[in-house]
């Protein structure tokens, strides 16, 4: 995947650096890939059109992203490539009955999960608190702060009385340290996290 070059991006009133933005994408939006191909492939006559109309999603979510993180993200991409389709459609002046069948067959509006994936989100919710409470109390207030309250990392550093810098480092190895605890090779639920 091809971006241009970006600056420091907003989220929430703070600074967001390109990586985070990117990681987000990758983690959010990559993953919706295989169901978007599928729709766009249904929805075109020229299939050799699907990859670009795919990069272009791409690009407009990711712009979007840079002024505020959509939540959650898959109705946001859906509907942009829904409207993309649309515009198309209306460049085109012919409305294939097809294509209007199978975003609505798709229903992406519908947010309510499978109930297998309701399980497997509460399983990952459990497994995420269990790593959150192991988590150094410093570290673990300023991840709290910065996700579950949605502060900036100059707001988490006037509340907790410490330099911007130490609230980054606190961030960087909260989220680390909870990546690993979390979906790390060991996913060890039962044993000692990191410290």
């Amino acid at each position: 995947m091809e971006f241009g070059r970006h600056g420091d991006l907003r989220f929430c009133g703070a600074a967001m650096a390109a990586p985070e933005l990117k990681a987000w994408f990758v983690r959010e939006v990559l993953p919706l890939e295989a169901a978007l191909m599928r729709l766009l492939r249904r929805s075109v006559r020229n299939q050799s059109d699907v990859d670009d109309l795919c990069q272009d999603i791409y690009v407009r979510v990711y712009e979007a992203a840079r002024h505020e993180i959509p939540r959650p993200a898959k109705p946001f991409v859906f509907t942009i490539a829904r409207n993309l389709l649309v515009d198309r459609v209306r460049r085109e002046h012919v409305v294939p009955i097809e294509a209007v069948a199978d975003l609505d067959a798709l229903g992406v509006a519908n947010d309510a999960p499978p109930p297998d994936r309701t399980i497997i989100a509460r399983e990952e919710l459990r497994r995420l608190q269990i790593a959150l409470e192991r988590l150094p109390r410093r570290c673990r207030q300023a991840v709290w702060m910065k996700k579950v309250d949605g502060l900036s990392r100059s707001e988490i550093a006037q509340r907790m009385g410490i330099a911007e810098k130490t609230v980054k480092r606190h961030l960087a190895d909260g989220m680390c340290a909870l990546a690993d605890m979390v979906y790390g090779e060991a996913a060890e639920t039962s044993e000692g996290g990191h410290e």
